[in-house]
Protein backbone atom coordinates (compact mmCIF):
# COMPACT_ATOMS: atom_id res chain seq x y z
CA UNK A 1 0.00 0.00 0.00
CA UNK A 2 1.40 3.38 -1.19
CA UNK A 3 1.61 6.47 1.45
CA UNK A 4 -1.14 8.79 -0.65
CA UNK A 5 -3.51 5.30 0.05
CA UNK A 6 -2.80 5.78 3.46
CA UNK A 7 -3.74 9.10 3.71
CA UNK A 8 -6.79 9.14 2.08
CA UNK A 9 -7.66 5.71 4.84
CA UNK A 10 -6.80 8.32 7.75
CA UNK A 11 -8.80 11.21 6.41
CA UNK A 12 -11.83 9.16 6.11
CA UNK A 13 -11.00 7.13 9.61
CA UNK A 14 -10.34 10.92 11.20
CA UNK A 15 -13.84 11.93 9.60
CA UNK A 16 -15.73 8.69 10.52
CA UNK A 17 -14.28 9.25 14.38
CA UNK A 18 -15.06 12.36 14.54
CA UNK A 19 -18.99 11.64 13.55
CA UNK A 20 -18.97 9.18 16.47
CA UNK A 21 -17.74 11.13 18.89
CA UNK A 22 -19.81 13.89 18.59
CA UNK A 23 -22.43 12.81 20.73
CA UNK A 24 -20.45 10.85 23.22
CA UNK A 25 -20.60 11.01 27.10
CA UNK A 26 -18.03 11.84 28.82
CA UNK A 27 -16.75 9.13 31.37
CA UNK A 28 -14.22 8.75 34.13
CA UNK A 29 -10.63 9.35 32.05
CA UNK A 30 -12.09 10.05 28.36
CA UNK A 31 -9.12 11.52 26.46
CA UNK A 32 -10.60 14.48 24.57
CA UNK A 33 -10.62 14.44 20.99
CA UNK A 34 -8.04 17.24 21.00
CA UNK A 35 -5.65 15.38 22.40
CA UNK A 36 -5.99 12.48 20.00
CA UNK A 37 -5.63 14.21 17.14
CA UNK A 38 -2.72 16.05 18.31
CA UNK A 39 -0.78 12.89 17.93
CA UNK A 40 -1.87 12.69 14.05
CA UNK A 41 1.78 12.81 12.16
CA UNK A 42 1.30 15.36 9.53
CA UNK A 43 1.29 13.24 5.80
CA UNK A 44 4.17 15.28 4.53
CA UNK A 45 6.26 13.84 7.62
CA UNK A 46 5.24 10.42 7.52
CA UNK A 47 8.80 9.81 5.91
CA UNK A 48 10.69 11.63 8.52
CA UNK A 49 13.52 9.65 9.33
CA UNK A 50 13.50 8.32 12.60
CA UNK A 51 16.55 9.59 15.28
CA UNK A 52 18.25 8.16 18.48
CA UNK A 53 17.78 9.27 21.70
CA UNK A 54 21.13 11.66 20.88
CA UNK A 55 19.93 12.96 17.41
CA UNK A 56 21.71 10.34 15.17
CA UNK A 57 19.24 9.04 12.18
CA UNK A 58 18.24 5.62 12.43
CA UNK A 59 17.98 4.01 8.82
CA UNK A 60 15.25 1.02 8.02
CA UNK A 61 16.54 -2.41 8.13
CA UNK A 62 17.14 -4.28 5.09
CA UNK A 63 14.90 -7.54 5.06
CA UNK A 64 15.62 -10.25 2.84
CA UNK A 65 13.47 -10.33 -0.67
CA UNK A 66 11.05 -13.12 1.01
CA UNK A 67 10.45 -11.66 4.39
CA UNK A 68 9.64 -8.50 2.87
CA UNK A 69 6.76 -9.85 0.60
CA UNK A 70 5.69 -11.74 3.21
CA UNK A 71 4.88 -9.01 5.18
CA UNK A 72 3.61 -6.51 2.75
CA UNK A 73 1.05 -9.12 1.59
CA UNK A 74 0.13 -9.96 5.30
CA UNK A 75 -0.26 -5.66 5.31
CA UNK A 76 -2.74 -6.16 2.35
CA UNK A 77 -4.73 -8.74 4.25
CA UNK A 78 -4.63 -6.64 7.09
CA UNK A 79 -5.74 -3.52 5.43
CA UNK A 80 -8.53 -5.35 3.56
CA UNK A 81 -9.94 -6.68 6.60
CA UNK A 82 -10.36 -2.98 8.34
CA UNK A 83 -11.58 -1.92 5.43
CA UNK A 84 -14.52 -5.13 5.59
CA UNK A 85 -14.83 -4.46 9.58
CA UNK A 86 -13.71 -0.78 9.92
CA UNK A 87 -15.10 -0.21 13.61
CA UNK A 88 -13.06 -3.31 14.78
CA UNK A 89 -10.52 -2.49 17.35
CA UNK A 90 -8.64 -5.73 16.56
CA UNK A 91 -8.62 -5.31 12.98
CA UNK A 92 -7.00 -1.31 13.33
CA UNK A 93 -5.03 -2.95 15.65
CA UNK A 94 -3.58 -5.56 13.77
CA UNK A 95 -3.37 -3.20 10.43
CA UNK A 96 -0.99 -1.14 12.81
CA UNK A 97 1.09 -3.87 13.90
CA UNK A 98 1.45 -4.76 10.16
CA UNK A 99 2.84 -1.09 9.41
CA UNK A 100 4.90 -1.30 12.46
CA UNK A 101 6.50 -4.72 10.77
CA UNK A 102 7.74 -3.10 8.08
CA UNK A 103 8.81 -0.56 9.63
CA UNK A 104 6.56 2.17 9.25
CA UNK A 105 6.15 3.50 12.80
CA UNK A 106 4.60 7.35 11.68
CA UNK A 107 1.75 5.70 9.59
CA UNK A 108 1.01 3.09 12.49
CA UNK A 109 0.93 5.91 15.04
CA UNK A 110 -1.46 7.92 12.89
CA UNK A 111 -3.78 4.47 11.91
CA UNK A 112 -4.00 4.25 16.24
CA UNK A 113 -4.29 8.03 16.95
CA UNK A 114 -7.16 8.32 14.51
CA UNK A 115 -8.64 5.17 15.76
CA UNK A 116 -8.87 6.80 19.33
CA UNK A 117 -11.15 9.35 18.19
CA UNK A 118 -13.52 6.92 17.91
CA UNK A 119 -12.58 4.51 20.97
CA UNK A 120 -10.83 7.55 23.77
CA UNK A 121 -11.05 4.29 26.45
CA UNK A 122 -9.19 1.81 24.20
CA UNK A 123 -6.41 0.59 26.44
CA UNK A 124 -5.70 -1.73 22.98
CA UNK A 125 -5.25 0.92 21.63
CA UNK A 126 -2.91 2.61 24.00
CA UNK A 127 -1.07 -0.33 24.56
CA UNK A 128 -0.23 -0.42 20.56
CA UNK A 129 0.63 3.36 20.08
CA UNK A 130 2.32 3.58 23.16
CA UNK A 131 4.88 0.99 22.29
CA UNK A 132 5.55 2.65 18.85
CA UNK A 133 6.41 5.90 20.51
CA UNK A 134 8.97 3.64 22.52
CA UNK A 135 10.13 2.19 19.48
CA UNK A 136 10.31 5.66 17.57
CA UNK A 137 12.36 7.08 20.90
CA UNK A 138 9.22 9.45 21.92
CA UNK A 139 9.38 8.06 25.99
CA UNK A 140 7.29 11.16 26.93
CA UNK A 141 4.35 10.07 24.60
CA UNK A 142 4.47 6.14 25.55
CA UNK A 143 4.45 6.85 28.95
CA UNK A 144 1.54 8.88 28.76
CA UNK A 145 -0.03 6.50 26.13
CA UNK A 146 0.96 3.38 28.64
CA UNK A 147 -0.25 4.76 31.82
CA UNK A 148 -3.42 5.47 30.12
CA UNK A 149 -3.58 2.31 28.66
CA UNK A 150 -3.00 0.87 32.63
CA UNK A 151 -5.83 2.85 33.61
CA UNK A 152 -8.20 1.08 31.39
CA UNK A 153 -7.43 -2.31 32.10
CA UNK A 154 -7.93 -2.26 35.74
CA UNK A 155 -10.66 -4.16 36.13
CA UNK A 156 -10.55 -6.34 32.78
CA UNK A 157 -9.55 -9.69 33.22
CA UNK A 158 -6.20 -11.07 32.21
CA UNK A 159 -6.46 -11.06 28.07
CA UNK A 160 -3.82 -13.38 26.02
CA UNK A 161 -2.03 -11.04 23.46
CA UNK A 162 -1.60 -13.19 19.88
CA UNK A 163 1.76 -12.42 18.39
CA UNK A 164 2.69 -10.71 14.97
CA UNK A 165 5.84 -12.56 14.68
CA UNK A 166 5.06 -16.11 16.48
CA UNK A 167 7.63 -18.20 18.30
CA UNK A 168 8.52 -21.52 17.02
CA UNK A 169 5.61 -23.24 19.06
CA UNK A 170 2.86 -20.72 17.44
CA UNK A 171 1.87 -20.19 21.33
CA UNK A 172 1.39 -16.75 22.95
CA UNK A 173 3.26 -16.60 25.78
CA UNK A 174 1.93 -13.21 27.43
CA UNK A 175 -1.22 -11.10 28.61
CA UNK A 176 -1.92 -7.59 27.42
CA UNK A 177 -1.79 -6.56 31.21
CA UNK A 178 1.43 -8.12 30.98
CA UNK A 179 2.47 -6.31 27.59
CA UNK A 180 1.44 -2.70 29.13
CA UNK A 181 3.22 -2.78 32.35
CA UNK A 182 6.63 -4.35 30.67
CA UNK A 183 6.47 -1.87 28.14
CA UNK A 184 5.50 1.34 30.96
CA UNK A 185 8.87 -0.51 32.84
CA UNK A 186 10.98 0.12 30.17
CA UNK A 187 10.01 3.81 28.85
CA UNK A 188 10.40 5.06 32.80
CA UNK A 189 13.65 3.10 32.99
CA UNK A 190 15.41 4.85 29.52
CA UNK A 191 13.77 8.05 31.46
CA UNK A 192 15.69 7.02 34.16
CA UNK A 193 13.26 7.00 36.89
CA UNK A 194 14.07 3.88 38.11
CA UNK A 195 11.36 3.96 40.94
CA UNK A 196 8.67 4.32 38.98
CA UNK A 197 10.23 1.56 36.64
CA UNK A 198 10.47 -1.08 39.88
CA UNK A 199 6.28 -0.41 40.15
CA UNK A 200 5.81 -1.48 36.75
CA UNK A 201 8.23 -4.62 36.42
CA UNK A 202 6.67 -5.53 39.62
CA UNK A 203 3.11 -5.44 37.97
CA UNK A 204 4.61 -7.56 35.55
CA UNK A 205 5.32 -9.87 38.41
CA UNK A 206 2.13 -9.86 39.37
CA UNK A 207 0.48 -11.29 35.95
CA UNK A 208 3.54 -13.44 35.04
CA UNK A 209 1.93 -17.03 34.94
CA UNK A 210 4.68 -18.17 32.90
CA UNK A 211 8.61 -18.98 32.43
CA UNK A 212 8.53 -16.60 29.60
CA UNK A 213 6.70 -13.36 31.27
CA UNK A 214 8.83 -14.54 34.51
CA UNK A 215 12.47 -14.29 33.14
CA UNK A 216 11.75 -11.14 30.77
CA UNK A 217 10.36 -9.05 33.79
CA UNK A 218 12.88 -10.44 36.11
CA UNK A 219 15.50 -9.62 33.64
CA UNK A 220 14.77 -5.91 33.70
CA UNK A 221 14.04 -5.68 36.97
CA UNK A 222 17.14 -7.55 38.21
CA UNK A 223 18.81 -4.83 35.83
CA UNK A 224 16.65 -1.44 37.72
CA UNK A 225 17.20 -3.11 40.81
CA UNK A 226 21.27 -2.88 40.39
CA UNK A 227 20.51 0.67 38.47
CA UNK A 228 19.73 1.92 42.23
CA UNK A 229 22.19 -0.14 44.05
CA UNK A 230 19.19 -2.47 45.72
CA UNK A 231 21.95 -5.68 45.21
CA UNK A 232 19.96 -7.57 47.79
CA UNK A 233 16.73 -7.40 46.26
CA UNK A 234 18.13 -7.63 42.85
CA UNK A 235 19.70 -11.03 44.01
CA UNK A 236 16.69 -12.40 45.53
CA UNK A 237 14.68 -12.21 42.23
CA UNK A 238 17.17 -15.12 41.00
CA UNK A 239 15.76 -17.65 43.52
CA UNK A 240 12.81 -18.83 41.30
CA UNK A 241 15.52 -19.17 38.44
CA UNK A 242 16.49 -22.31 37.29
CA UNK A 243 18.19 -23.98 33.83
CA UNK A 244 15.33 -26.57 33.27
CA UNK A 245 12.49 -23.76 32.97
CA UNK A 246 9.97 -23.87 30.07
CA UNK A 247 11.05 -21.51 27.85
CA UNK A 248 9.55 -21.25 24.33
CA UNK A 249 10.62 -17.28 23.55
CA UNK A 250 12.41 -15.36 25.69
CA UNK A 251 15.84 -17.58 25.72
CA UNK A 252 18.27 -14.64 25.98
CA UNK A 253 16.91 -13.40 29.08
CA UNK A 254 16.51 -16.57 30.76
CA UNK A 255 20.59 -17.27 30.21
CA UNK A 256 21.22 -14.07 31.24
CA UNK A 257 19.29 -14.53 34.55
CA UNK A 258 21.21 -17.66 34.60
CA UNK A 259 24.73 -15.53 34.10
CA UNK A 260 23.68 -13.29 36.98
CA UNK A 261 23.36 -16.19 39.01
CA UNK A 262 27.42 -16.78 37.76
CA UNK A 263 26.07 -20.36 36.19
CA UNK A 264 27.31 -19.01 32.48
CA UNK A 265 29.80 -17.01 31.75
CA UNK A 266 29.45 -13.60 30.07
CA UNK A 267 31.97 -14.06 27.46
CA UNK A 268 30.05 -17.14 26.33
CA UNK A 269 26.45 -15.15 25.69
CA UNK A 270 28.40 -11.94 24.21
CA UNK A 271 31.51 -11.62 22.52
CA UNK A 272 31.96 -8.41 20.76
CA UNK A 273 34.39 -10.07 17.97
CA UNK A 274 31.81 -12.85 17.17
CA UNK A 275 28.93 -11.03 17.96
CA UNK A 276 26.43 -11.70 14.88
CA UNK A 277 24.46 -8.11 15.63
CA UNK A 278 20.45 -9.84 15.23
CA UNK A 279 18.35 -9.07 17.52
CA UNK A 280 18.97 -12.01 20.16
CA UNK A 281 22.53 -10.96 20.35
CA UNK A 282 21.37 -7.01 21.28
CA UNK A 283 19.12 -8.57 23.70
CA UNK A 284 22.26 -10.47 25.23
CA UNK A 285 24.67 -7.93 24.82
CA UNK A 286 23.08 -4.94 27.11
CA UNK A 287 22.74 -7.20 29.88
CA UNK A 288 26.16 -8.42 29.15
CA UNK A 289 27.22 -5.42 28.93
CA UNK A 290 25.46 -3.95 32.49
CA UNK A 291 27.31 -7.12 34.30
CA UNK A 292 30.20 -5.88 33.53
CA UNK A 293 29.37 -2.52 34.70
CA UNK A 294 28.05 -3.53 37.84
CA UNK A 295 30.85 -5.41 38.09
CA UNK A 296 33.60 -2.81 37.62
CA UNK A 297 34.84 -3.27 33.71
CA UNK A 298 33.49 0.20 32.97
CA UNK A 299 35.66 -0.26 29.60
CA UNK A 300 34.35 -3.74 28.65
CA UNK A 301 30.84 -2.55 29.03
CA UNK A 302 31.41 0.39 27.24
CA UNK A 303 33.02 -1.37 24.74
CA UNK A 304 29.77 -3.50 24.53
CA UNK A 305 27.64 -1.12 23.75
CA UNK A 306 29.42 1.01 21.27
CA UNK A 307 29.60 -2.72 19.19
CA UNK A 308 25.86 -2.94 19.24
CA UNK A 309 25.49 0.60 17.55
CA UNK A 310 26.81 -1.38 14.07
CA UNK A 311 23.72 -3.62 14.54
CA UNK A 312 21.00 -1.97 12.01
CA UNK A 313 18.10 -3.44 14.58
CA UNK A 314 17.72 -0.43 16.45
CA UNK A 315 14.20 -1.11 17.07
CA UNK A 316 15.59 -3.98 19.70
CA UNK A 317 14.80 -2.75 23.41
CA UNK A 318 18.40 -3.93 24.09
CA UNK A 319 19.74 -1.47 21.33
CA UNK A 320 17.99 1.50 23.03
CA UNK A 321 19.10 0.31 26.37
CA UNK A 322 22.81 0.27 25.16
CA UNK A 323 21.91 3.82 23.03
CA UNK A 324 21.14 5.43 26.62
CA UNK A 325 23.98 3.87 28.74
CA UNK A 326 26.42 5.48 25.54
CA UNK A 327 24.39 8.88 26.26
CA UNK A 328 24.77 9.47 29.55
CA UNK A 329 28.41 8.20 29.57
CA UNK A 330 29.27 11.28 26.86
CA UNK A 331 26.85 13.61 29.25
CA UNK A 332 28.88 12.61 32.15
CA UNK A 333 32.20 13.06 30.37
CA UNK A 334 31.51 16.31 29.05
Amino acid sequence: MNKSTLFFVLCALVFQSCLKIENAGTNDGVVLESDTISHLVRIEDVNAPYTSLGGRVLTEPDLDRWTRLKRENQLEEAFEDYQTYPDSVDMIIWYGRRLSYLYRYHEAINVYSSALLANPNSYQLYRHRGHRYLTIRKMDEAIADLERAAFFIRKVPLELEPDGIPNDSNVPRSTVQFNIWYHLGLAYYIKGNFDKAVSAYKKCLLVADNHDMLVSASNWLYMTYRKIGNVEAAVALLEPIHKDMNIMENFQYHELLLMYKGEIQPHSLYDVETADQTIAQLTTGYGVGNWYYYNGKTDDAMEVFKHMMNSPYWQSFGYLGAEMELLNTLAVEE
